[in-house]
């Protein structure tokens, strides 16, 4: 009796999420895969340096926004998934946080969601995409440390190199050379022949798995940093490297720009292999209405707040319910940990804390597909 009455309950609430979660979403996930008959799927991690504009392209590779964006780094908090569906191939994006350092996640008061997804995504993935901010003049001529760990660690998995951001590089004749730099002058196998190409580094530059070796390289990396307990001397080896010589192809885009996207969206499609689809046509994301909900408030926060301060406010969900006029009705309590920040977020006469309720009502109703009222009040954390 007990059994049946909790698996009754369990029913009740996932009938209830589904209904709250525009259309049939959340149940779809439950659903087994509508698989075609010549199934074909690719999983596709997308990695960088906080802020490079993952979560943008993936956004503009799902033809709608699904997940939250801002200007400031550390807005994607953990591994979301995206789904694309065409005919009879299934690419799954694995949205990770920016790839960052322990001392910089307790900085910003981050998960430890934020130091272990992106290296778990892309053991799983199929193929990695390195998307590199070229609007930053610091740090677009020289990949990530971690990013380049990444890659070190699992050089059998095909990476692809996305330069970001283009139409915000005023001087175009650089990115032969930024392409120079980040690939130690070496494209899918091949020397690339630019003006300032660095030759590969033997240590870093592995042989490619066969598909792709059409110029011998240096000692295998497979061998070396791909397998467990290697020397750590070899991980500390690749701060002096600029680049990744393994790179399959490069794409320079700008992840706003449509045709630059659908260019990129082609190439995964026509990279697919056969193998099962893991998510019905339908799903669009893994994320809850809830996710979503708090990921979206979390955007605008990071948009109108300065500096700090958002990364220490955290949300509460104290209402999530469908009223009698069909409404969507939420709200959310900030707690907040100093009166100096409580003030910031308040606004003048109350302003800005109803600016950044309006602007996440709109986007949580583009994105549920419904009539959604929000509402947003915050709290002295003691």
């Amino acid at each position: 009796m007990i059994v049946l009455k909790a698996c009754v309950a369990f029913c009740v609430v996932l009938v209830y999420v589904c209904v709250l979660f525009s259309g049939h979403q959340f149940s779809l996930l439950l659903k087994n895969p509508d698989q075609p008959q010549n199934a074909k799927s690719l999983k596709v991690a997308i990695v960088g340096a906080p802020n490079a504009g993952k979560s943008t392209l993936t956004n503009q590779l799902l033809g709608r926004k699904l997940f939250a964006v801002s200007e400031k780094v550390h807005t994607t908090r953990s591994r979301a998934i995206g789904v694309l569906t065409e005919d009879d191939t299934q690419i799954i994006l694995l949205d990770t946080p920016g790839l960052t350092t322990p001392i910089k996640a307790k900085r910003h008061h981050l998960e430890e969601s934020l130091l272990v997804d992106p290296f778990e995504s892309i053991k799983e993935a199929d193929l990695v995409v390195v998307l590199v901010d070229m609007s930053d003049k610091w740090t677009r001529n020289k990949l990530d440390y971690e990013v380049l760990k990444c890659l070190a660690l699992n050089p059998d998995i095909p990476a692809i190199l996305v330069l970001n951001k283009v139409d915000l590089l005023k001087n175009k004749t650089l990115l032969l050379d930024i392409t120079a730099q980040l690939t130690e002058g070496v494209v899918n196998g091949k020397k690339i022949r630019i003006r300032g190409a660095e030759k590969p580094l033997e240590k870093l530059a592995a042989k490619r798995h066969s598909r792709h070796a059409e110029e011998p390289q240096s000692e295998s990396m497979k061998d070396g940093l791909s397998q467990e307990g290697q020397d750590k001397d070899r991980l500390k080896a690749l701060k002096s490297h600029r680049g990744w010589p393994l790179f399959k192809d490069v794409f320079m885009l700008s992840s706003i720009d449509r045709e630059d996207v659908e260019t990129l969206t082609k190439y995964l499609f026509d990279g697919a292999k056969p193998g099962q689809w893991q998510y019905h046509s339908e799903v669009l994301t893994d994320q809850g209405p809830e996710e979503m909900c708090i990921n979206t408030i979390r955007e605008k926060l990071l948009q109108h707040l300065p500096k700090e301060v958002p990364y220490g406010m955290t949300q509460q969900i104290e209402i999530w319910k469908e009223s009698e006029d069909g409404v969507l009705d939420i709200s959310i309590k900030l707690y907040v940990k100093k009166d100096t920040h409580m003030k910031m977020v308040i606004g003048p006469g109350g302003h800005l804390i109803t600016r950044i309720t309006q602007e996440a009502e709109s986007d949580l109703m583009k994105m549920f597909l419904r009539e959604v009222r929000l509402k947003i009040s915050a709290k002295l954390k003691k």
